[in-house]
């Protein structure tokens, strides 16, 4: 193990490398964890070049952090996907093809979408993470999910030692579901991220109180902008900065469950909240059934579940992971035994 640790400080002599490094600015829960190794890449040849020479799976590859759970210290190496650029590829009557790194963060290419004209990403303004991240959760809100902008992405065959191209198909897709979460999980490395964006808008305000935000913000005629606008104000009324509150954003999917079984829940809970999941499915509305738990801005000592979003679980400093993933269970026991609905995890646990 110490000459292969000696082999890698050689060969990534260009990259930089930390010892028995604390991930707790790299994660937006704001988690101690000590990673015995951690090495930043911040250019996709240097996931060959690390993989050539160095044969030890890492640990954990991070991004942005941002919807992950650590809970305990990480042995081995962790890699920090670093990688840069935003670069319009191409276009045609209708779109332009944009190549994200996937080091960039989320909302940075969001602003630079809505400041270029480039529309699509407008709804998910404001979301924690990196572009790489994005497809692995098939990232969504107010009524758009990245699929709907996604051209193709590359990635690192770990196994091959080689870069591979996946199309939307390749890349399967769900809710919160991608083939990296899947079949290729700790398998496959997000390099880049092409998106399809439109160059003629189309608006999608409907969803949650955007709307509304619209007409209290007075804007007279709807633009990309105007939209990003209105849903980082709904969001940063109803969710906590992850800079001041340390959190992963919405903890729990959406649950979705039989029409039959969400009409008998509305016999006995009238205004339980649920929206068409499908032929003969339903998709409740997560952050309800935890609220009506009684769950809502509960707090344990420096944790707790945030008290204007049930979603969201939230370090309010000095937590530990293992803390926050005990409360994940006691909510999941507790909306099991009232609803008879099985609530499942968006954030991953390391």
């Amino acid at each position: 193990m110490y000459d292969s640790f000696r082999t890698i400080l050689r060969v990534l002599c260009f990259v930089r490398i930390e010892l028995n490094k604390d991930l707790k600015p790299f994660n937006t829960f704001g988690l101690s964890s000590v990673s015995e190794r951690l090495i930043h890449l911040s250019q996709p040849a240097e996931l060959d070049e690390y993989f050539n020479e160095y044969r030890e799976l890492p640990t954990l590859v991070l991004g942005g952090g941002s919807n992950m759970l650590l809970t305990r210290d990480l042995p081995g190496t962790t890699l920090r996907i670093e990688f840069p650029g935003i670069e319009l590829i191409h276009e045609d009557s209708d779109h332009y093809y944009v190549k994200v790194g996937a080091g960039v963060v989320w909302h940075d290419f969001v602003l630079v979408a809505i400041s270029k004209g480039w529309a699509g990403v407008e709804n998910l303004s404001l979301i924690p993470g990196s572009v790489g991240a994005a497809p692995m959760q098939n990232i969504g809100a107010y009524g758009v999910e990245i699929k709907e902008v996604f051209d193709s992405l590359d990635a690192f065959i770990i196994e091959d030692k080689r870069f591979e191209t996946f199309s939307k198909n390749d890349c399967k897709f769900g809710y919160r579901e991608s083939v990296f979460k899947r079949e290729l999980k700790n398998r496959a490395i997000i390099s880049s991220v092409t998106f399809k964006l439109n160059k003629t808008p189309k608006f999608n305000t409907s969803y949650g109180a955007i709307d509304a935000e619209l007409e209290r913000m007075k804007v007279s005629e709807v633009s990309i902008k105007a939209v990003s606008d209105a849903v980082i104000a709904i969001r940063q009324s109803k969710l906590p900065d992850p800079k001041k509150i340390g959190n992963s954003g919405s903890f729990f999917k959406n649950p979705v469950i039989t029409t039959s079984h969400f009409n008998v829940l509305k016999e006995d809970f009238p205004e339980i909240v649920g929206y068409e999941g499908g032929e003969g499915l339903t998709k409740v509305a997560a952050g309800w059934l935890i609220e009506k738990a009684g769950y809502k801005g509960k707090r344990i000592g420096n944790y707790g579940v945030h008290d204007r979003q049930a979603l969201v679980l939230v370090n309010h400093g000095g937590a530990t992971g293992a803390d926050v993933l005990a409360l994940s269970d006691e909510i999941i026991s507790a909306i099991k035994s009232q609803f008879k609905i099985e609530l499942e995890r968006e954030v991953n646990i390391i």
